[in-house]
């Protein structure tokens, strides 16, 4: 019931996300996938750059903290289809890149209201990649839902993660448009700010895996038995819950192909187990996009 009524909450005072009509980059802090329901229904690429401050997967992030840079292209074709590639570049390490993803997927449009994308994203890691903590899973199934009430707009997504461990995962957002009447420099450039608040219930199957494979099991006694080889699963990471809370801040300067964004995120972990002792944390992301059509 408690649940229910998080998602009640969060669908009732959601604000529109008019967002620019071009499609957008999503950010590896939570999962590399294109956030492509407000695309214009027309041939187009996409291409991003963008700094954060720590990875972060699903509310999670690891013991050490692992600032990045990442680039993105996306492919969108006018009758829906939609295909992106992303890599990953932790910085301070040795490695050119630590991970690879490729993906694709459909959008549709059940009326002008109600849209959502599914689609399908292959994580691939280099053997010598620092450590983050998403390099348990390989495959993501995500099925996207939005509704825009004109004064507000829904989202619901659904993620199902499966390679070394099963994991299934709810996002709730719920955010608020505002857009500048002003411009800066001309006629053709605007100001956007689109403050977010999301939650994020699921599975945390893939936190023993992480601890496992990098021999945190002295940091965790409640995960695994005293039998290094009959680990003990804790009872809590298989089970359906509350994994995190956050607050997103983003504003951005728009021109008609491009964008700069600088964003602020506030993220509040619950129901951590085992070694990665998440604590309330802040991230920073810098972002540029271009798109061409």
């Amino acid at each position: 019931m408690k649940y229910f009524c998080v998602l009640l909450f969060l669908i009732i005072c959601n604000a529109s996300n008019t967002a620019l009509a071009k499609l957008r980059v999503f950010t590896v802090t939570d999962h590399s996938i294109a956030d492509t329901d407000t695309i214009v229904r027309k041939m187009s690429v996409s291409a991003g750059v963008n700094y954060g401050s720590d990875v972060q997967f699903f509310g999670r992030t690891g013991p050490i903290t692992y600032p990045f840079v990442s680039t993105d292209v996306i492919y969108n074709t006018k009758g829906g289809f939609f295909a992106y590639a992303s890599v990953l570049k932790v910085l301070g390490y040795n490695p050119l890149f630590d991970e690879l993803d490729l993906g694709g997927g459909y959008l549709y449009r059940v009326s002008n209201q109600y849209s959502g994308t599914v689609s399908y994203t292959r994580f691939l890691f280099n053997r010598d990649a620092a450590e983050i903590i998403r390099s348990e899973s390989a495959n993501d199934i995500n099925w996207k839902n939005s509704y825009d009430w004109k004064f507000a707009k829904s989202s619901v997504t659904l993620d199902y993660l499966f390679g070394k461990e099963n994991d299934f995962f709810v996002t709730i957002n719920t955010s608020k448009h505002f857009e500048s009447s002003w411009n800066i420099f001309d006629d053709k450039d605007y100001l956007t700010l689109d403050p977010i608040i999301s939650a994020i219930l699921g599975t945390q199957n893939f936190v023993q895996d992480y601890a496992m494979d990098h021999r945190y099991r002295d940091l965790q006694n409640n995960i695994f038995s005293s039998n290094p080889n009959n680990p003990q699963q804790a009872h809590d990471n298989s089970m359906f819950n509350a994994l995190n809370y956050s607050i997103k801040i983003p504003i951005a300067y728009n021109r008609p192909h491009y964008s700069f964004e600088f964003a602020y995120k506030y993220s509040i972990p619950v129901n951590v187990e085992g070694a990665l002792m998440n604590r309330h944390e802040s991230f920073y992301n810098l972002t540029f996009y271009y798109v061409f059509y």
